[in-house]
């Protein structure tokens, strides 16, 4: 068990003795902010105090009197309002290093409780082409995903694509009046795309076109063949070119549900919610009104038009419906832009109060723009939206011309492999690294810099590590540097400690990823873990060092570019052992 946990579960068991009515779960330890008080610490005993009226120092010498600690806690000391805060020794470092190598752990555990967890992502529409404004959804519902199950979770990934509603009528119109089979066959979406413009066009000017679209989705929604077979079609040629771009991605997802699925259930939902009271007629409409919650009083929820149409709030209502009955999930997790923040609380009061019985966790992790650098949005030089497929083709022209010029001495096929990981993990980790909620800055110089914090930078130094294993002539894993026991005396130099230390953190930093849903964290982490590194190769020969310290560093740097390795794929980045 690592460090914190050991001191997690002492101290849980402390304050159940101080305080027998208290939750110990929500007790939780963390690194030190500021390594001269210590290494770990918990600030878990203040609001335990507070909600109890208690003294907080108090209520710590209370529960620190009753720790049974182990011989590696150096020191134990109560800080501020009521902080404990712990120091560690050289002896723990070693055997967590030991137990690493041995493949016990790497530096993280599996959450004690796991949870199922449906995540909402990525979601484009039939019939349009992907653009850049898909990838934020795409890699941060896909990077949540993977830290997710790697704790432990059971994880349900589910592709909500957009393949109903009005717009097919139009489309099934303009493809049966101006569809090139040849175009077709050569770039479905954009010639998709130019029969929407045209006829969307067509249909603003002239009312008569307009009625004739309806006339069309009418047909689709009665079960037409026609229009059925032209509407598969649709969504066949769609998915084919999404399939390319979540390959190029390595994104996967278990379902793809689109909205059509839900459409038996629509009735029915309109129908119970009306039942059940939280529904009720308006002008025609059904809708749900939340005179009781201010900011939502002026935006009553929409569920059936006066024509008796269902609407988007419908259908995710139906969707939370099969996802609760199919997957019994404990969390739902919705990855989509900032601008549907209102849609989303209106649907989770909406559910809460239409099944008030579940105790379902419902987030809606919501991300701001992608700017150019002119601090407008991010398209074009004529002003067009940036389609995925041109993006992710210009990330890995730029990423094969900074490898060819670095080295120029590979051979092509390797130097377009490289480019092609440099160029996609750079496009990721760059719109991975601000916070979520921060509207961002595209920068083509910035991020393929082999400086600062890149995924270039980050690829640099795993493949930096492995070179030392090359030049060393050893096996590639830890299997060969643990073969020398380890002692206290073997971490000499400081810039050992702190790098141990901070590999000792990886875990505590995937869980704050999956709880605040924030991949900003392991962005942060492993630049950091990467500079830690590249000071202790300064200043602690690794390969000129004396037995067994050689062996103690070997083992350092092996474990510190497997946490590089695991922690650039739970961003979705892969690795090259070379670059």
């Amino acid at each position: 068990m690592l460090p914190y946990r050991v001191l997690e579960k002492l101290l849980r068991q402390a304050v159940q003795d101080c305080l027998p009515e208290a939750n110990s779960a929500n007790v939780l330890v963390k690194p030190c902010a500021d390594p001269k008080h210590g290494d770990y610490q918990t600030a878990s005993l203040m609001p335990l105090a507070k909600e109890r009226r208690l003294n907080p120092r108090q209520l710590a010498s209370d529960v620190v009197a009753r720790l049974r600690l182990p011989s590696w806690v150096l020191q134990v000391e109560i800080a501020g309002a009521g902080f404990v805060n712990f120091r560690i020794s050289a002896a723990i470092l070693m055997e967590c290093l030991n137990a690493a190598a041995r493949g016990e752990h790497l530096f993280f555990e599996p959450v004690e409780r796991p949870l199922t967890i449906v995540i909402d992502f990525s979601s484009p529409n039939v019939a349009k082409p992907m653009h850049v404004g898909h990838i934020r959804s795409t890699i941060l519902g896909d990077g949540l995903a993977r830290t997710c199950r790697l704790l432990g979770h059971r994880v349900i990934t589910d592709n909500h694509i957009g393949d109903w509603g009005t717009q097919f009528g139009k489309l099934l119109l303009g493809w049966k009046q101006s569809s090139d089979r040849t175009s077709l066959q050569r770039d479905a979406l954009e010639q998709m795309e130019r029969i929407y413009r045209g006829i969307n066009a067509a249909c603003e000017a002239d009312p008569a076109m307009l009625e004739k679209a309806r006339h069309e989705l009418v047909k689709l929604q009665a079960g037409d063949s026609e229009n059925l077979k032209l509407w598969r079609e649709m969504i066949e040629r769609s998915q084919a070119q999404f399939a390319d771009i979540y390959r190029r991605l390595g994104v996967h997802f278990d379902y793809t549900l689109g909205e059509s699925f839900y459409n038996p259930r629509l009735k029915l939902v309109v129908q119970e919610l009306q039942n059940r009271g939280v529904a009720r007629e308006s002008e025609g409409a059904m809708a749900v009104f939340f005179d009781d919650i201010p900011e939502l009083k002026a935006h009553p929820a929409l569920i059936q038009k006066n024509d008796g149409a269902a609407n988007y709030m419908t259908t995710d209502l139906a969707t939370l419906q099969y996802r609760v009955e199919n997957w019994k999930p404990d969390e739902i997790v919705y990855v989509t832009d900032g601008r549907q923040q209102l849609h989303f609380k209106q649907l989770f009061t909406v559910f809460r109060r239409w099944r008030p019985d579940l105790q379902l966790k419902l987030a809606h992790v919501w991300f701001g723009a992608i700017l150019g650098e002119d601090g407008k949005p991010f398209k074009t030089r004529s002003g067009d939206t940036i389609k995925l497929t041109d993006l992710l083709d210009e990330a890995e022209e730029r990423a094969f011309r900074v490898v060819s010029e670095k080295n120029p001495g590979l051979d092509e096929q390797q130097r377009y492999e490289i480019a092609r990981i440099v160029g996609i993990g750079a496009i990721k980790y760059a719109d991975l690294l601000p916070n979520r909620q921060s509207d961002y800055t595209f920068s083509w110089d910035k991020m393929l810099a082999l400086n600062g914090n890149t995924a270039p930078y980050l690829l640099y130094a795993y493949a930096r590590i492995r070179s030392i294993f090359r030049k060393h002539g050893a096996a590639t894993d830890s299997s060969t540097a643990s073969n020398t026991p380890m002692t206290p005396a073997d971490l000499s130099a400081e810039e050992e400690v702190i790098l141990v230390k901070h590999l000792l953190s990886f875990g505590l930093v995937l869980e704050a990823v999956a709880e605040e849903y924030r991949p900003n964290y392991l962005c942060n982490y492993l630049y950091e873990l990467a500079g830690y590194f590249a000071r202790f190769y300064e200043n602690c020969p690794v390969l000129k060092a004396d037995e067994p310290q050689k062996q103690t560093r070997l083992l350092i740097c092996d474990l510190t570019s497997k946490v590089l390795k695991q922690g650039l794929n739970l961003l979705g980045i892969e690795t090259a052992e070379q670059m």
